[in-house]
This record gives structure tokens, sequence and C-alpha cells, in this order.
């Protein structure tokens, strides 16, 4: 199974299509969001094209493609807009591997991570910056943001396929590539 991964949209709209053009781009099988998508933050300036209804319209045609966990920015009244289940947390098998997907804000940054184990990997968003490395055993990975990113990188999105992880930018150009086999 081939899964688009991505986190941080907070209620841009014209950024949620990018994703999605790009959804259709790679042929992805789901869509698999991290969180933070409607709401932009205390912290963060107002994003361009932001329209939250917009995002919930976009992400709606494609509903019964997507699952969800809940970042920090998605508040129970938003969650209730959404036409797909948004979990605290998600457990992933796939091509052998056991994936730990949450948000991200919960999360330290390397082991110890209770639950997680040496070959787990750790899916998660929060820090809008992408990632991909292990760190005693445990793979860390990170699609960045395909909204508000930060330390320098563009908009982006991750695509996991046949074990492999790899960010894209919204624009298709590659990232960062994390195989944990090679790790």
């Amino acid at each position: 199974m081939k899964l688009l991964i991505a986190s941080d949209i907070h209620g841009a709209a014209g950024y949620c299509r990018d994703l999605l053009a790009a959804w259709d781009r790679e042929g992805a099988d789901r869509l698999l969001l991290l969180g933070d998508l409607l709401y932009h933050g205390p912290r963060n300036d107002l994003p361009p094209d932001y329209a939250p209804k917009e995002v919930i319209a976009l992400l709606n045609a494609r509903r019964n493609q997507i699952f969800c966990v809940r970042g920090n920015c998605d508040a129970e009244v938003d969650l209730m807009l959404l036409p797909f289940a948004v979990e605290d947390s998600a457990v992933i098998a796939a091509d052998g591997l056991r994936i730990v997907a949450q948000h991200g804000h919960h999360l330290p940054s390397c082991p110890p991570i209770p639950g997680v184990r040496p070959g787990d990997v750790v899916l998660s968003g929060h820090t809008h910056i992408p990632r991909g490395e292990t760190v005693d055993g445990v793979h860390f990975w990170n699609p960045g943001s395909t909204t508000l990113p930060k330390g320098g990188f563009p908009a982006s999105y991750g695509v996991f396929e046949a074990g492999a992880f790899r960010v894209f930018g919204l624009d298709g150009r590659l990232l960062l590539e994390h195989r944990p086999s090679a790790a």
C-alpha cells in the first residue's frame, strides 16, 4: 500500500488543494493526516488562503480514503465538522514495519518512548520540519508541513511505499529519503 502522509494544513485551502493534487500525482491509496487540520493556532500567523470550511469540503470529497490523528490545534468543535474519524494515535502495520502515528506534541524526539521498541517507526508532524532518521534503533519520520513550514524547508508531504519514507515539496521535488533497512 502506498500512503501519502501530511501534517499541519492549518485551514489553508490553497495548500490543501496542492496536497490533493500531489495525492493524485503520486497515485497513493490512502492519505494519513497527522493533525492540525483547520485552525492556524495561536502562535502562527494566519496562513495564506485561510478557509477552514473549504478545507473541510475538499477533504470530505475523499473521506473514505483518509485516516487521521489529532493535533494540538484540533479542537473538539472543529473535529465535529470533519467527515472522518480522528484518533489520538494510530498503530499501522505496513511492509513489515510497526508505525506509531501521532501528531507529535506529546512525543519525545528520541528514545526511550513508552510502547515504542527498536525497529518501530515514530511518525509525527507538529514541528513543521521534515525528518527521516534512526536513533537507537527507532525510526523517526516527519513529513514537514503543507502550510507553515519551518527550518528553511518548503511546504511538503511524505510518501511511504515499499518500506521507504520520502518527503517531497508540494512541487514534487524530493527533499529527503529514509529506508529503515539501510539505517
